[in-house]
C-alpha cells in the first residue's frame, strides 16, 4: 500500500471503532496527518477526555498513554507502540524518590509530567514545560524537589528565586546531547536565523536562544514570528511540521542528531494494526494507583496549569 492508501484504511477503521488518536508533535508528518489532534503531552490528554470517543490511541509514549488513562478512566486507551518508553521518565523509580523526600521532610515534590505513573503517586504537584514556572512560584511551599528533569529544573530555579530547589542528575538524553558548540555550529551557518530552544536543553545552550518554551510555544512563535528563518532546538520532527505549517518561512535543525528515537518507533502501520486488533497495547491501571497518581495533575490544574 501507499502511504495515502493506509492513511485512508486507518480513517475508515477509527470511524467504525469510535476511535480518537492522539498524535504527540514529535510524530512523523504521515501520523499527523490522521490524528484527531496532536500537541504536547499534557494537552493531549485534556483533548481525550473531552472527545466523545470510547476509545483512544496514543502514538507517542507509554508515559503520555498513562496520562490519558488517568483522566479518562471509563474509556480504553491503547498505546500504538509498546516499546515507545521516555528515557527521562523511566530514570528514576519511587523507591529512590521516597528515600531523597525522607532525607529532606519539608520539600515538596514537583514532578514533570514526562515521568511514570509510580512517581506521580507520590508527588505533591505535576507541571509541564510551559507551566511550571507559573505553578512554582504558586504553590504555598519554599522548598521544591523537583524531579526529573536537571535543565529543566535548573530553568525553572533561575525563574523562581524566592523559592529554595533540590535538584536531581536526570533528564532527556536527546536534549541534553546538544552543547554550546551545536549552537554556534547552527548559528554560524544561519545568522539570520532566530533559535528556538525547549527548556530540556543544557543552559550553555538555553542561554543563547532567542526564545524559549514547549514544543506547542515553539511552533506557536514560529509560525507569527515576522522572522523568516528559525533553528529549532527541540526534536527534529518539529523542523518538518513547521516547514508544512510555513512554507514561506525557512527552518533548521539545532543539530542532525536531535532525534528521539522512542518517538520514532511508532509507525503509521501501528496505527493500522492497533486498530485492527493486531497490534498496541492496552493501558491497564487499578483504580486505586490511578487515584493516587492523578491527584498531582489535579493540583497543576488548581495552580493554573
Amino acid at each position: 500500500m501507499t502511504v495515502r492508501q493506509l492513511q485512508d484504511k486507518i480513517l475508515q477503521l477509527k470511524q467504525e471503532t469510535d476511535t480518537c488518536i492522539l498524535a504527540h508533535s514529535y510524530m512523523s508528518q504521515d501520523i499527523c496527518d490522521i490524528a484527531d489532534f496532536t500537541g504536547d503531552s499534557y494537552a493531549l490528554s485534556v483533548k481525550a477526555k473531552s472527545a466523545p470517543n470510547s476509545n483512544v490511541i496514543m502514538c507517542g509514549v507509554r508515559f503520555m498513554a498513562d496520562t490519558v488513562k488517568m483522566l479518562s478512566p471509563r474509556k480504553r486507551v491503547f498505546l500504538a507502540n509498546p516499546s515507545a518508553g521516555c528515557p527521562m521518565a523511566e530514570q528514576m523509580d519511587k523507591e529512590l524518590i521516597e528515600q531523597v523526600k525522607a532525607s529532606l521532610p519539608d520539600y515538596a515534590v514537583v514532578a514533570y509530567v514526562n515521568t511514570t505513573t509510580s512517581l506521580k503517586t507520590i508527588a505533591d504537584v505535576c507541571v509541564t514545560s510551559s507551566s511550571a514556572v507559573k505553578i512554582c512560584k504558586a504553590i504555598p511551599q519554599k522548598n521544591i524537589l523537583f524531579i526529573p528533569d536537571i535543565n529543566l529544573g535548573t530553568y525553572v530555579k533561575e525563574r523562581v528565586p524566592e523559592k529554595n530547589f533540590k535538584l536531581l542528575s536526570g533528564g532527556c538524553p536527546t536534549h541534553a546531547r546538544m552543547s554550546e558548540s551545536d549552537v554556534l555550529r547552527a548559528k554560524k551557518a544561519h545568522p539570520d536565523a532566530l533559535l528556538l530552544v525547549h527548556p530540556e536543553c543544557r543552559p550553555e545552550v538555553v542561554k543563547y536562544a532567542d526564545y524559549v518554551g514547549s514544543t506547542s510555544g515553539i511552533m506557536d512563535f514560529a509560525r507569527k514570528s515576522d522572522n523568516r528563518e528559525f533553528i529549532i532546538g527541540t526534536e527534529n520532527a518539529i523542523v518538518e511540521h513547521l516547514q508544512f505549517d510555513c512554507p514561506d518561512k525557512k527552518f533548521y535543525p539545532l543539530s542532525k542528531d536531535l532525534v528521539c528515537h522512542n518517538m520514532k518507533v511508532t509507525t503509521l502501520a501501528d496505527v493500522y494494526n492497533c486498530l485492527k486488533g493486531e497490534g498496541g497495547e492496552e493501558i491497564v491501571m487499578d483504580e486505586e494507583t490511578r487515584l493516587a497518581a492523578v491527584k498531582c495533575i489535579e493540583k497543576m490544574i488548581e495552580y493554573g496549569g
